[in-house]
């Protein structure tokens, strides 16, 4: 049974990255591949922006009930701004197809597929097979994603 992984980079654009992933779950569902295509979206500077966000609206405490007004709008304006700067960093979606050998032709089919849709064209798709050299990079990358 040999991997095959499909890099692809949307760059900021979050809402095709999100498309790309709504496309191969209803794939997932109606193809049933349940373990034969699974992917990760790949966000480089996103899950550290996330906690720090949560950390600035933890560090500031409830605002004593006199001083509700103009002090509470600072800390949420902070908090939004910071969310809004991870969500506009890059991101990747890395796509792992897994057939079993007597599904050669299944394979070939989804490798062709997926990079010739529209969300997935316009992401530079980049397919990864086993002989890569880059292969062991995107397999370690692939198990590190959450």
């Amino acid at each position: 049974m040999s991997h095959i992984y499909i890099r692809l980079d949307f760059g900021t654009d979050e809402e095709k990255a999100q498309l790309a992933r709504h496309k191969l779950d209803g794939w997932k569902q109606a193809f049933r591949l349940d373990k034969k295509l699974l992917y990760k979206l790949d966000r480089p500077g996103g899950p550290a922006g996330e906690p720090a966000a949560k950390t600035v609206a933890a560090e500031n405490p409830a605002p004593s009930p006199k001083a509700k007004g103009k002090s509470k709008d600072k800390p949420s304006e902070s908090v939004t701004e910071k969310s809004k700067s991870a969500a506009d960093g890059k991101v990747g979606l890395l796509v792992r197809l897994y057939f079993s050998s007597h599904e050669r032709l299944s394979e070939q089919r989804w490798v062709a597929r997926i990079p010739s849709e529209e969300p997935f064209k316009s992401a530079s798709p980049k397919v990864i097979q086993q002989f890569d050299p880059e292969f062991e990079k995107a397999d370690q990358q692939f198990e590190s994603l959450d």
